[in-house]
């Protein structure tokens, strides 16, 4: 498994959100889901427009088998409603082309991402860096690294801090600012 990255610039994600918006509304949205929701990509894609149900999205996670709730963010709320207004309850909110009512595979996903490496700067995205990137922002928003624990079920706040990459932001400027001291 390859390592990815949170994409901790703002403006690369709402540079991404309008190439992905002109590209193809299925991989917006799927991208929107991602930063703004903090699911792994297993559950995105088991996600059918009956899991919406108002402000919220409802799920059991694929993972660990827990019933998740989750607040739509107000930058997902609109596009998502337009996104699924009209489709049936049953339909696959990530619906793949091939077949009948069937998600995109979770390499298809990764393709989607990778293919944004033509478009924007950074060489470590894959699935994953939707789930982290929410972790990245939110903790840099909140510093509430105990609540950001417990969305991502982890077992400890280091293990979190890792995971989104604030570790290494630490190690790196650490390493940057370090001098000799005489």
């Amino acid at each position: 498994m390859n390592f990815v990255e949170p994409i901790r610039n703002p403006d690369m994600i709402i540079a991404i959100e309008r190439h992905l918006k002109e590209q193809n509304e299925r991989n917006y949205i799927l991208f929107l889901i991602g930063v703004y929701c903090g699911l792994r990509i297993s559950d995105i894609l088991q996600l059918r427009v009956s899991n919406v149900q108002g402000n919220v999205i409802k799920l059991r996670e694929k993972k660990t088998g827990k019933e998740r709730k989750i607040q739509i963010h107000r930058n997902l709320k609109k596009p998502l409603m337009e996104y699924i207004k009209d489709k049936p309850a049953e339909e696959f909110l990530i619906k793949s082309r091939e077949g009948y009512n069937k998600p995109i595979t979770r390499d298809m996903a990764y393709k989607i991402l990778k293919g944004l490496t033509d478009y924007i700067d950074i060489d470590s995205i894959g699935t994953h860096s939707m789930r982290k990137t929410f972790g990245y922002h939110y903790y840099k928003g909140t510093k509430d690294v105990a609540t950001l624990q417990k969305i991502f079920n982890h077992s400890s706040e280091a293990i979190t801090l890792k995971y989104i990459g604030i570790t290494q932001d630490n190690i790196d400027e650490a390493m940057t600012n370090f001098e000799f001291v005489y």
